[in-house]
């Protein structure tokens, strides 16, 4: 796995990254708006309005203490992806990040839920999205959700929410099987919003999830709704903190 105090000790990395943001990042110090979009225990979530533009901002430090190393450590996660990313069309641009808070990008799309894209054409293009991020070494664990998919305005797909996430230096079988449930996930929004253009192939892959997707349906699942819907209050829908703006 990418090391994020790794990554951004590379000199490569910080010479690139003030080259690319440094304008950008003194118009972020002169942010004249912002809005709450979600506050859990892992934090906040919001919209900045800048001189540079429109960015969404994760800060962990209003988490509880003693739940503030989880919340640092999913920052890390999406971090490390976003970075690994980088000017993959479809993916968040990073901005900037600490063991606190992440500045990145504002996409201008509404949740799949919402566009509710009935056309092919959007989950091909969401496909070849999943396929290049893999390809990369990383692998999103998270889009089951349908939040986590954006229609943009354009009609183009864009993934969010990389707190779950893996970047991998090697793609092993583990990471293989992950894969594979990426596109999965993808195959089920498609059978939801573009039944009959599922090939017998997509089928196959639907009617036969991973033995680990398995155990987590057993066994993980059931903990994670206690936890996010008793405890965290989530909807079915809710979570990523920016998907109702985006």
């Amino acid at each position: 796995m990418y090391s994020l105090n790794a990554l951004y000790a590379s000199p490569v990395w910080r010479a690139q990254t003030h080259a690319r943001h440094s304008k950008r990042e003194r118009g972020i110090l002169q942010a004249f708006k912002s809005k709450l979009l979600k506050k859990d225990i892992f934090g906040r979530v919001s919209l900045i309005h800048s001189e540079a533009g429109p960015l969404i901002r994760r800060d962990t430090r209003d988490a509880p203490v003693a739940v503030r190393w989880i919340a640092r450590r999913l920052l890390a996660r999406e971090a490390c992806a976003l970075a690994v990313l980088e000017e993959l069309e479809g993916i968040p641009v990073l901005i900037r990040a600490d063991e606190s808070t992440l500045d990145r990008s504002y996409v201008d799309g509404v949740p799949m839920q919402e566009g509710r894209p009935g056309h092919i054409a959007y989950f091909h293009a969401a496909a070849r999205v999943i396929r290049r991020m893999h390809r990369l070494g990383v692998v999103h664990n998270d889009l089951g959700k349908e939040p986590n998919f954006l229609l943009t305005a354009d009609g183009r797909p864009a993934i969010i929410d990389f707190q779950l996430s893996w970047s991998a230096r090697r793609r092993g079988p583990l990471f293989r099987i992950l894969a594979r449930e990426d596109i999965r996930h993808l195959l089920k929004h498609k059978r939801t919003y573009c039944p009959d253009r599922l090939t017998s192939r997509e089928k196959t892959i639907l009617d036969n999830p991973s033995m680990l997707s398995k155990l987590w349906m057993m066994t993980g699942k059931p903990i994670y709704l206690l936890i996010t819907r008793r405890i965290l209050g989530w909807q079915d829908r809710e979570g990523a903190g920016d998907r109702k703006t985006e």
